[in-house]
């Protein structure tokens, strides 16, 4: 079974950035056992203002598993993972013309 590595990037709005952090904090539970069901492994989130003044989260994981597709429409159908999106998804923006995280496309990978 091959490692599907995964990177993407939204917008932050500027004033819910200190919730956005407060709701990713190590003492926060989540919904990181949900993501380990559905085999995503080794997922980060990193901030960073951009030359044009706004702020971008980038994240990445790994999907280790064998039904892409499947295990992330379970994911998906999870009542926690919906609170999980009510909480975050206000905090975040979209980039022009989509509808939540940008799946970025990989170019290069060092193993």
């Amino acid at each position: 079974m091959a490692v599907q590595r995964v990177g993407m990037v939204i917008g932050v709005r500027e004033d819910r950035v200190d919730d956005y952090r407060a709701l990713h904090a190590d003492g926060h539970p989540g919904v990181r056992d949900l993501l380990a069901t559905a085999g995503i492994r080794n997922f980060s989130i990193f901030i960073e203002r951009l030359p044009d003044g706004a702020r971008y989260l980038f994240g990445y994981y790994e999907y280790h598993g064998s039904d892409y597709d499947a295990d992330m429409a379970r994911l998906a159908a999870e009542p926690r993972n919906h609170e999980w999106l009510a909480m975050t998804d206000p905090m975040q923006i979209p980039l022009p013309g989509q509808q939540g995280w940008k799946i970025m496309e990989e170019v290069y990978h060092n193993s």
